[in-house]
């Protein structure tokens, strides 16, 4: 046989040579390393594969059994959920609830049984030709958010692979083979592989498919990770054992980098890493303006393992402490010593400085099977964003609030100052009703012996609805402070789940009218003397700052990790010209006027 050798000589000199790809920017930072390619084989089950009439029973029994396991193989990434920062969980939570209602009575099942039947199709063939004509339909509506649309029929199709997967035994991708320090590199990555990443491992990670819209680009930016997507043809020009620069700044990755690019590499990564240093620097420094205006600077807490992250950051306490994570992945109820030794581990670690705890805030949509069974007579409606949730759910099933109030009110005197929270509080008497349950519960402890503190915990609001926004002049009279959750105040305002990709795009908190009900809540608490925070996705918004100081605020919890950048702008402010900017944006009807303003925004600009 006649071998090719110039052909063969042609392809090993092109493997050697530098390679550069340019990609869009997803998450900032630069890797330097060796890649590792992690492009999963395909699972394409053999096309038009017929069946006979009698094998019908089987084809849909395969299919049962392939959707419990993909039913439990999301369930457990559901678990994984915990461990992964809040805007990871915040986007991938709504993704993997989809995920297991198109694992349920959904459309893509009942076409997909309907075509073994009818068809006389293989299970796996059925399910591909239905996933692919659902898409079609999708990707062909008369929508003009096309990126919606996309992110629709790529979560159709993505339950679609997971289905053939299970259904032909073919494996999944893993991670846990990744060296330390590579460059992961894939021809596309779902965001439930994203959910699989450790960050401290890996260095970066570069597609060839991918866009800064999708879910995917969303959960690499929470995880901190150098990512670039979007880079055609990346993988087909990878070899083994090649190293590449990564920067996720500038959207760019190069293969086999020669001596000028690895020099530029490093001269970026050695400027992020600067840039880093510089901000690591401001956690010794007040967050004050340039005027002399103190801004509270606190951190949002989802499980006690984040702790390290805020010392780090530098934050001055936690203002939003999340109980929900006690509750989770265990079949009964978190009694009275669980809870004091879990808010006692954060109060303790914060040596001083306080520590907002928010009672459980659960709704039928968070998966706590302990709760989901305990309170199953309570039927939360087709809606839970709508039903038995928040405080409405407490102040029907007391029990629960008063083991919580017990555990706090022992940390309370032991361990550290704390302040209690109330979730979706929409009336005054919410909170009386609340309070009456805290005091009768400190009542019983102090007959009991057990040490209270003589001044019980501030109690106070969460004002996440336009009712409760609109109605905070009559609430700062029950309530000891206000924390304004502009995520959920944005989603009840705007009518909008950013789930939902049909109506994502809708969602916006630079809307005038969500805008104007902060601003209401804000007033009210000032005008009262109220204490108040904003502790939604807005807060750790640096473009964001010079807005909420305009609008009075001066207290903002975030994820630990936005800290150091909004401390950084709130040191480059002066509060009139944050005045003047606010007033400028609430004289605006236009979302996108708001916007040009915020982003147009220079501090010492005169607003």
């Amino acid at each position: 046989m006649k071998t090719d050798l110039p052909a063969k000589r042609a392809t090993a000199a092109k493997r050697l040579k530098e390679a550069p790809f340019r990609g869009i920017a997803i998450a900032p930072g630069v890797a330097i390393g060796p890649i590792f390619d992690t492009t999963e084989p395909q699972a394409e089950a053999p096309r038009r594969r017929a069946i006979k009439a009698e094998e019908v029973e089987l084809e849909r029994s395969r299919l049962g059994t392939a959707v419990t396991v993909s039913r439990k193989q999301v369930g457990k990434l559901r678990t994984r959920l915990e461990i992964l920062p809040e805007e990871a969980q915040q986007e991938l939570a709504p993704l993997l609830d989809a995920y297991l209602m198109m694992l349920a009575d959904s459309r893509l099942l009942r076409g997909a049984r309907k075509r073994i039947e009818a068809d006389l199709l293989a299970a796996e063939t059925a399910v591909q030709d239905e996933a692919e004509a659902i898409a079609a339909v999708i990707l062909a509506a008369k929508d003009d958010d096309k990126a919606g649309l996309r992110r629709r029929a790529s979560e159709v199709r993505e339950i679609a692979r997971r289905l053939t997967r299970n259904l032909t035994k073919n494996p999944f991708r893993s991670f846990k083979d990744v060296p330390e320090g590579a460059i992961l590199l894939a021809e596309e990555l779902t965001p439930a592989d994203a959910a699989l990443l450790d960050p401290s491992r890996i260095a970066g990670v570069a597609t060839d498919e991918g866009g800064a819209d999708g879910h995917t680009g969303i959960m690499l930016r929470a995880l901190g990770i150098p990512s670039v997507l979007g880079c055609h043809g990346l993988t087909d020009s990878a070899s083994p054992g090649d190293y590449a620069v990564l920067d996720g700044s500038a959207g760019t990755i190069v293969l086999r980098p020669g001596p000028d690019a690895l020099a530029t590499g490093r001269e970026a990564l050695a400027a992020f890493a600067k840039e880093r240093q510089k901000l690591a620097k401001l956690r010794r420094l007040p967050a004050e303006t340039t005027d002399g205006e103190a801004v509270e600077l606190q951190a949002n807490l989802e499980i006690p393992a984040e702790l390290p992250l805020i010392a780090q950051a530098g934050a001055l306490g936690i203002g939003l402490l999340r109980t929900e994570f006690l509750f989770m992945n265990r079949e009964d109820l978190p009694d009275e010593e669980a809870q004091v030794a879990a808010y006692a581990e954060v109060v303790s670690a914060m040596a001083g400085d306080p520590v907002t705890i928010r009672v459980l805030d659960w709704g039928g949509e968070k998966d706590i099977q302990a709760l989901a069974e305990g309170i199953g007579s309570l039927h939360t409606g087709p809606n839970p964003a709508l039903g038995l949730r928040g405080i409405r759910l407490l102040l029907r099933r007391p029990e629960l609030l008063e083991v919580q109030f017990a555990a706090i009110l022992r940390v309370a005197a032991d361990v550290g100052p704390v302040r209690v929270l109330l979730p979706l509080v929409t009336i005054p008497d919410e909170v009386a009703q609340a309070r009456e349950i805290l005091e009768r519960v400190a009542r019983r402890l102090r007959r009991k012996g057990v040490s209270v503190p003589d001044k019980l915990p501030p109690v106070g609001a969460m004002i996440e609805t336009p009712g409760a926004a609109l109605a905070a002049d009559a609430i700062a009279l029950e309530a000891d402070f206000f924390a304004i959750g502009t995520n959920d105040l944005a989603m009840y305002t705007l009518a909008v789940d950013r789930a939902e990709v049909e109506v994502a795009h809708l969602y916006d908190p630079l809307h005038p009218a969500v805008l104007r009900l902060v601003q209401f809540a804000t007033e009210a608490a000032l005008r009262l003397r109220l204490p108040v925070s904003l502790c939604g996705e807005m807060a750790g918004n640096p473009k964001l700052t010079p807005l909420l100081l305009g609008l009075g605020l001066r207290t903002l919890s975030m994820n630990a990790s936005s800290i150091p950048r909004v401390k950084q702008v709130v040191r480059s402010l002066d509060i009139g010209d944050c005045a003047r900017l606010a007033r400028r944006v609430m004289e605006q009807s236009e979302p996108r006027r708001i916007a040009e303003l915020v982003e147009g925004f220079v501090p010492g600009s005169r607003g």
